[in-house]
């Protein structure tokens, strides 16, 4: 008996994983209906798992067109998985209980400090409230903007629709779209529009909501907080490089940039940089891309996008930490300095942690697959490492993924979505802080 109630004094990681998880299922279940594809036939289970896995987790990777092979119903589902995926189960929970004016225990607090990546539950709930009301303006006005446009290529009613369904995939960085075929918007590599409505939403969603709460209130409070800092200059930072890296990879290649004017060269090479960072929406034909260049965007996919946001990888704050303590190594310092702030040694074991956890999962998932699928390796690393990021970008496997590689692909979205550090914490026992320390030992490094 005392077990049952211990294991039902579930710990806010698990709570997430299993939120997240009974999401899927019923996900997964309304896709599978007739009513939600095209065929008018049940759905396969795993392909209905696979989409509503990659919907919720916002990665965007499909065994289906969503653009074709679901019907207006399906698609609405996807796109309601997205929303409550990218916001997070926690966070629309909360919005309908402040709406019915119900008091926020501490346990949903603490599920939310979690949820939201937080190092304290002070103000998590009115940062709630901002998440929402940031997240929603954002998603309509540029829903409005994208409508406005495509209204010249389609009927208006038909604009509105694409418009809110691709506002809210680009914010929540799911590169799901409805164009048909998995082209993405390849049909939109020169439209200016389209390209900085698409980049604005992916990174206003991909810096964090604690970022976009810093910007909004700075006219106000006249500083930022160390976090935001670190985060806009390491986005900052990896999307002009990597548009750089991009663009000279790419200059030449007529399956890409090559065939493209000055204009549509550097709108192609910038957009391409930034929607590794977990968006999965591409300009440019992935497939056609340079080894280079792939091998280049799975490093940007594997850093991802920032800590509270709709996105996965490691975080930019990460990897972050992980090359200043690089920095600090090399120049023989006992502190990583940033800002001039020192970090704190559990910040270092932190990161160090996130990094190994998350490789080992990508070396361990990429070795699988190399044996239950008939592909490239450097196509399969690709498709492993876009699953984890959440990032969505294909070379083409996942369509013809086995069952075994669905159910592998799946699982490493999800352990994307929700971070590997949380996954261990749930899946791992609870162990109590040792009242001792061992003596110190020395080894040879390096």
């Amino acid at each position: 008996m005392n077990s049952k109630l211990k294991w039902l004094k579930l710990s806010p990681p698990r709570i997430l994983v299993l939120g997240f998880a009974a999401i899927i299922l019923l996900g997964g279940l309304l896709l599978m209906l007739p009513v939600s594809n095209t065929s008018g036939r049940h759905l396969p289970f795993i392909d209905a798992l696979f989409t509503a896995t990659s919907a919720t987790c916002v990665t965007g990777l499909v065994v289906r067109d969503t653009g074709l092979d679901f019907t207006t119903f399906g698609q609405v589902v996807i796109m309601l998985l997205i929303q409550l995926g990218g916001l997070g189960f926690m966070t629309m929970a909360t919005l309908v209980a402040l709406v019915f004016k119900r008091r926020i225990s501490l346990r949903d607090r603490l599920i939310l400090q979690e949820a939201m990546n937080q190092n304290t539950m002070e103000g998590i709930v009115r940062l709630i409230r901002k998440v929402m009301i940031y997240s929603l303006t954002i998603e309509a006005v540029c829903a409005a903007l994208f409508a406005a446009r495509w209204a010249f290529d389609m009927p208006f009613g038909r604009a509105v629709y694409f418009g809110i369904w691709h506002s809210i995939s680009m914010f929540n960085n799911a590169g799901f779209d409805l164009f048909g075929e998995y082209r993405s918007l390849t049909g939109y590599v020169y439209d200016p529009i389209v390209n900085f409505v698409a980049m604005f939403l992916i990174i206003s969603g991909g810096i964090g909501f604690v970022v976009m709460s810093d910007l909004v209130e700075y006219r106000k409070n006249r500083k930022l907080s160390l976090h935001t800092k670190v985060v806009l200059s390491m986005t900052a930072f990896l999307i002009v490089f990597g548009a750089v890296v991009i663009f000279i990879f790419e200059f030449t290649n007529p399956r890409t940039l090559g065939s493209l004017n000055w204009g549509g060269k550097l709108l192609g090479a910038f957009f391409q940089s930034v929607t590794p960072r977990t968006a999965g929406a591409n300009t440019l034909d992935i497939g056609g891309l340079r080894q280079a260049t792939q091998f280049f965007i799975i490093i940007l996919m594997f850093i991802g996008a920032s800590p509270g946001s709709t996105g996965g990888g490691i975080k930019t704050t990460t990897f972050t930490i992980m090359i200043g303590a690089v920095i600090a190594m090399i120049r023989g310092r006992d502190d990583i300095v940033m800002f001039r702030y020192r970090l704190a040694q559990e910040r270092i074991f932190k990161a160090l942690t996130i990094s190994l956890l998350a490789l080992l999962l990508v070396i361990m998932v990429t070795m699988a697959l190399t044996t239950t699928e008939s592909a490239s390796f450097l196509s399969i690393l690709f498709e492993t490492t876009s699953a984890f990021g959440t990032v969505g970008l294909s070379m083409g496997l996942t369509p013809h993924l086995t069952t075994i590689g669905k159910v592998l692909i799946c699982i490493t979205m999800f352990a994307g979505r929700l971070g590997p550090l949380t996954l261990a914490y749930a899946l791992g026992p609870k162990k109590g802080k040792e009242l001792y320390r061992h003596p110190e030992g020395k080894m040879i490094i390096g």
